[in-house]
């Protein structure tokens, strides 16, 4: 264990917000009052989208006074958001010089680290929320990466078994115990692997999370890992990590939002490895089904099943251990079901889901349930309503379960697509079965 793990905490941090954080919300809630969206912002000011979208991320970096104008002028600010970024300016460098008498440069990551220059934080600010000013700072050794790593091994099982409601509130804790560990002093490659394992049991406590819909925390969670992520340079860490945001996003605000950000995780691709350029083509498939775009999402979904084709079972990172061929095979066929409804040809999703069925063992109950649901609600449209009823049966005795929000939601829109066949016995059947598991109580955690 490292010296001064005595002193870590999982109280967050209590700090006032920086001026950057209010600068982030100020411009946010002007754009909102003036009734745009981000996309119609970056074209009046001649930004892209992205860059739009970082200005309005508490805790990262702070934008340009450039654009910040720009913005000011578009929005009709009068100058106020100027005048408020100078003084986050200056709010930034009293921190800084703060921060540099408490903790010295050595727990800094970007003084020691390799990091990614196209981190959207200031990677020089710690978030305190998570990491909060220690008395003394220890040593980190590899025991003490492989320490974070088991607890997020821990996390993702329960996870994978009973739905986020089960891992939450142990990944959480689990975080704030252990992400301090990121200010030990040491060799550069043990706190990159800190930061790393630090960053990935971040993004496992952000899903647990979102599974149960508790979005505030899944996105503080997220940008955690991401500032972990890129403190180490690790872009495949950055690219899982914005993927799974771009998820959490089209789940709240729309497929349109989530695919600038995976397209932002697509950055230096050439960085990452194959099995991640597939997951990352696979959602971006997804997002474009979503905004009917069908084209896309075929050619989207054949790029993906060439970069798993390319993939080496056993040399990905902890955090794509879950992307195997199961994984593939059900993420992919989810993408082809709008696609399939479409053009009235369940053969183009179905035959993918099945064979994900049959691939995801007892393992990841959770995955089976989504892709049985799945299959069900596809089958249920286009295909034979009793075999949709077996399968919906299949997914709703696993579904008790599991306490996820997704799930219920899953089974909902299963619900809603047996209405037009409840004179069928089975499906009849079906509808009564999810009815009463809707008003039944969810599993405790």
């Amino acid at each position: 264990m490292a010296r001064g793990a005595g002193d870590l905490t999982n109280e967050p941090d209590r700090r006032q917000p920086s001026v950057a954080d209010q600068l982030a919300r100020e411009i946010k809630r002007l754009r909102i009052e003036a009734g745009i969206s981000q996309r119609v912002l970056a074209s009046k000011i001649g930004y892209s989208r992205q860059y739009v979208t970082l200005t309005e991320w508490e805790n990262s970096s702070l934008p340009s006074h450039e654009i910040v104008a720009a913005i000011d002028g578009a929005l009709g600010a009068a100058g106020a958001l100027i005048i408020l970024r100078a003084q986050a300016d200056d709010d930034r460098q009293a921190r800084r010089h703060t921060d540099a008498g408490s903790l010295g440069a050595p727990t800094v990551p970007c003084k020691t680290l390799t990091a990614n220059v196209f981190s959207p934080f200031d990677l020089d600010a710690v978030p305190a929320q998570y990491v909060p000013e220690p008395r003394r700072t220890g040593r980190v050794a590899f025991s003490d990466v492989e320490r974070v790593r088991d607890a997020t091994r821990r996390a993702a099982a329960t996870e994978n078994l009973s739905g986020g409601g089960s891992a939450n509130a142990f990944a959480s804790q689990q975080l704030y115990a252990l992400a301090p560990l990121v200010r030990g002093k040491g060799a550069t490659e043990s706190r990159r692997a800190m930061f790393e394992a630090v960053g990935n049991l971040g993004g496992v406590a952000a899903f647990a999370a979102f599974d149960i819909a508790d979005f505030v925390t899944a996105e503080q969670h997220s940008r955690f890992a991401l500032w972990c992520a890129d403190a180490a340079g690790s872009w495949d860490l950055r690219a899982s990590v914005l993927a799974d945001m771009a998820r959490m996003m089209a789940y709240t605000r729309g497929a349109d939002n989530a695919l600038s950000l995976v397209e932002l995780a697509q950055v230096r691709s050439d960085r990452l490895s194959a099995t991640t350029r597939a997951m990352l083509s696979t959602r971006r498939a997804q997002f474009f089904a979503a905004l009917g775009r069908t084209d896309e999402t075929l050619n989207e979904v054949a790029r993906a099943d060439d970069y798993f084709a390319d993939s080496v079972p056993g040399e990905d990172a902890p955090w794509m251990c879950y992307y195997d061929e199961a994984e593939h095979l059900g993420s992919t066929g989810k993408a082809l079901i709008p696609v399939a409804l479409a053009r009235n040809q369940k053969e183009l999703a179905a035959p993918r889901i099945a064979q994900a069925i049959r691939r995801q063992d007892e393992s990841y109950p959770r995955s089976r349930t989504f892709s049985l649901t799945r299959l069900a609600t596809l089958t249920m449209r286009i295909g034979d309503p009793q075999e949709a009823a077996g399968l919906g049966m299949q997914a709703a005795h696993q579904a008790k379960g599991l306490d996820s929000q997704r799930v219920r939601d899953e089974l909902q829109v299963l619900t809603r697509a047996s209405i037009k066949h409840l004179d069928i016995p089975e499906v009849n059947e079906l509808y009564g079965v999810l009815a009463e598991a809707r008003e039944q109580p969810t599993v405790p955690s």
